[in-house]
C-alpha cells in the first residue's frame, strides 16, 4: 500500500509517517506540506490512499478532495483532522474515513483496513491465493496457504513456515498480508504474520506484551506489538 501524508504543519506528519511505519502495512510514505505539492507528487507516482488535513492555507483539504474526483484512478481519502464539524462534509465527497487528531493506532489500522478493501482487485480470484509460490533447494515450489503457520520477515525475503517446513519467498510482508488477510492470516508485528487458525496459546509476560504459541511448532513464541494487541484479540474472539 503506498501512502501520502498532506499536512502543512511538519510534526504532524511526522507522527502520522510513524504510526503508519508502525502498522507494517505501508510499503512506501510521501510527504506534502500543500494542497499544490501534493498534486505534483500525485502526479510522479500512483498513491493508494492520501492522508489529508482539512485546514491548510490557500487550497484546503476539502477543496483537494473534490478535485481529486477528477483523475481517472483517485487515490482513497482519509481525512486527519482536529475538528468534527467536517465528518458529514468529508463523506459528501466519498471520503473512506475520518480520523480525529491525535491519531488513535486502532482507528488507523481501522482505516487501513477500508483503502485495503477499496483498493483490492475485484477480478481476483480465490484461487489465485490459495497458493504461495516459494524456493525450496533452487526451485520454485507452491506452498498451500492452509498449511502455513507463520511467515517471518528476513532481510529482503519471507521465510514461511510450515509444521515441518521451512521456504523463502521474494514476496514482501505487506503484499503477503495483503494476499493472506482474507484467509484469516494477521499482522502481529512488523516482521510477522500468523494464520490465526493454528495459534494455540496466548501468553501474558512482563509490562503486558502478548506472546502467541502456534501449533505444530514447538518452542516458538511470537510477540505482539502492542498496537497490534486490540486488534488480534477482536480477531481471536478474546
Amino acid at each position: 500500500m503506498r501512502a501520502m501524508i498532506v499536512d502543512d504543519e511538519a510534526p504532524a506528519r511526522s507522527e502520522l509517517r510513524y504510526l503508519l511505519e508502525e502498522t507494517g502495512r505501508v510499503d512506501s510514505i510521501t510527504e506534502a506540506s500543500s494542497a499544490r505539492e501534493a498534486v505534483e507528487k500525485l502526479m510522479e507516482g500512483k498513491v493508494d490512499v492520501m492522508f489529508l488535513d482539512i485546514s491548510m492555507p490557500k487550497t484546503s483539504g476539502m477543496q483537494l478532495a473534490e478535485a481529486l474526483h477528477k483523475l481517472k484512478n483517485p487515490p482513497a481519502v482519509v481525512f486527519v483532522t482536529a475538528y468534527s464539524e467536517y465528518a458529514l462534509e468529508a463523506f459528501e465527497v466519498d471520503a473512506i474515513d475520518y480520523l480525529m487528531k491525535p491519531v488513535d493506532p486502532d482507528r488507523l489500522n481501522q482505516a487501513l483496513d477500508k483503502v485495503q478493501a477499496r483498493t483490492k482487485p475485484q477480478t481476483q480470484s480465490h484461487s489465485s491465493v490459495e497458493r504461495i509460490p516459494v524456493v525450496k533447494s533452487g526451485r520454485k515450489v507452491l506452498v498451500p496457504i492452509d498449511q502455513i503457520r507463520y511467515i517471518e520477515a528476513k532481510d529482503d525475503y519471507s521465510c514461511i513456515y510450515t509444521d515441518t517446513d521451512r521456504f523463502l519467498s521474494t514476496i514482501s510482508l505487506a503484499k503477503l498480508e495483503q494476499k493472506l488477510a482474507p484467509h484469516g492470516f494477521f499482522r502481529v508485528h512488523r516482521g510477522y504474520i500468523v494464520n490465526l487458525e493454528y495459534v494455540e496459546d496466548v501468553e501474558v509476560i512482563s509490562s503486558g506484551i502478548l506472546q502467541l504459541g502456534i501449533n505444530g511448532i514447538e518452542g516458538k513464541k511470537i510477540s505482539v506489538s502492542r498496537r497490534r494487541v486490540v486488534a488480534l484479540k477482536r480477531a481471536l474472539g478474546l
